[in-house]
């Protein structure tokens, strides 16, 4: 469906956050007179009125009868495809569409890398358009990363690297190269099932002409295995790390040491960003020194400076226990205490605990509405890992502080989302900085839009 399709119709935009207010704007610039109606919380409805006064406001979710009042909703992502007024709604003939999904159908001609994967995508994402305009390539970066594709819409690029959630996968056009770095449990409170979460990511390969899957996931390869045109990274044929090295084959191409993104996961997604490269036919190798001056995304793995003999690091983003992991294996050999918890969608934290339960090297601090239930399962494990259980997040903090020894390192990676006490993790990452007594500006991504 077009933005030219909607003409005629009776519309409704679902979602007041960059994305709707992105699809509005598209949809306006495009068909000035159709009449829009919106649905938003009750706390946006004035902002609403002030956007865009032409707009019908409802602050309030819709039902099921509301939304079968309209031939087409465009719903912003963070709405469950599966709640029940949708797929009533769906039953009866309403037509639910995105604003992703309205910029593939008006740009079916571009070159388009998708990216998605339960860790990693965003940095592999940005990976790939750091290293493409390395070789001068006019490129986009956009999507679920920080910016909606509809804010870019009727511009051009040679090679899009567009980031896709799970909640997009389903939405997106054919593409030329589709990117799954990974794939672990997570999102269940808005697909209903992990094989359903599964599911929803792998829609990214129906679409997609050539295939790129992380090697080094067996249940990954498995359920990928059928498709026509598939490659692998992070196996010993093709691009991998070994031997503190980035390498293609046998070759080694760069020295992780010389990342400014810390981590082996981080050389691992650079892997990612060289083959998706190579596979639309571009210089990797060429491309890699790049790799030294990559800015590292805001609120991952992000060095906030040192206070009080400490090392400060705000991985907010992280919001799976697997990634909290990997946090920690970026800074194996330092003395780290680790703030986790936060809101809980039932994740079993059962491999964060056996990993962690022992290390002679490491303090947990917990907190947020999952933190009782991460403190319960380490006790349950007869942990000797030294435990602290806070109040809320400023306690844990200070918690943090008091407990790390000199020259240690205080890391925010929560495994969880933000939202039972914070807007989203960027807010969450702001207050850790706050807290830690940094003024560091923590939410600009490097290098969105088109260069």
């Amino acid at each position: 469906m077009r933005i030219a399709d909607l003409a005629g119709k009776r519309v409704a935009v679902w979602g007041f956050g960059r994305e709707g207010r992105a699809a509005i704007r598209a949809i306006h610039a495009q068909l000035p007179q159709l009449p829009l109606a919106l649905y938003c919380s009750e706390d946006e409805a004035d902002a609403a009125r002030a956007f865009d006064a032409a707009l019908t406001v409802y602050g309030q979710e819709p039902g099921s009868v509301a939304l079968c009042a309209y031939d087409v909703v465009v719903k912003s992502p963070g709405i469950s495809a599966y709640k029940p007024a949708v797929t009533t709604a769906q039953a009866q003939g309403t037509a639910f569409t995105s604003g992703t999904a309205l910029w593939f159908a008006e740009n079916a001609d571009a070159r388009v890398i998708a990216v998605t994967g339960t860790k990693g995508k965003s940095t592999t994402t940005a990976f790939i358009a750091h290293l493409a305009r390395a070789l001068d390539v006019r490129t986009a970066l956009a999507g679920n990363i920080g910016l909606p594709l509809l804010e870019l819409q009727g511009q051009s690029a040679d090679l899009w690297a567009v980031e896709l959630s799970s909640f997009q996968t389903g939405e997106a056009g054919a593409l030329e190269l589709g990117v799954v770095t990974s794939l672990y449990e997570e999102h269940l409170d808005w697909h209903g099932s992990r094989e359903r979460y599964v599911a929803d990511k792998l829609k990214l390969a129906d679409v997609s002409r050539t295939l790129l899957v992380n090697g080094q996931q067996a249940y990954l390869l498995e359920r990928t295995a059928a498709h026509p045109h598939r490659l692998v990274f992070g196996t010993p044929e093709g691009w991998h790390v070994a031997d503190a090295a980035i390498r293609r084959g046998e070759q080694a191409v760069f020295d992780i040491h010389a990342m400014a993104a810390p981590g082996l996961h981080n050389a691992l997604n650079a892997c990612a960003a060289l083959a998706a490269l190579e596979a639309l036919g571009y210089d990797a190798i060429k491309a890699a020194p790049a790799l030294a001056d990559f800015r590292p995304l805001p609120h991952r793995l992000q060095p906030l400076g040192i206070r009080d003999g400490l090392a400060w690091i705000n991985d907010s983003i992280s919001t799976t226990p697997l990634a909290t992991l990997a946090a920690l294996d970026s800074l194996a050999g330092r003395e780290v205490t680790v703030i986790v918890g936060g809101h809980d969608r039932g994740l079993d934290w059962s491999d964060f605990v056996r990993a962690a339960k022992d290390r002679t090297d490491l303090r947990i601090v917990t907190q947020g509405a999952n933190g009782p239930r991460i403190a319960l399962a380490l006790r349950t494990a007869k942990a000797t890992v030294p435990l602290g259980e806070a109040e809320d997040f400023a306690d844990a903090v200070a918690m943090a502080r008091t407990v790390t020894p000199a020259d240690g390192v205080v890391l925010l990676s929560p495994g969880a989302p933000s939202f039972d006490q914070f807007k989203d993790y960027a807010e969450r990452g702001r207050r850790f900085a706050e807290l830690a007594g940094f003024a560091v500006e923590t939410t600009g991504i490097d290098g969105l839009g088109i260069r």
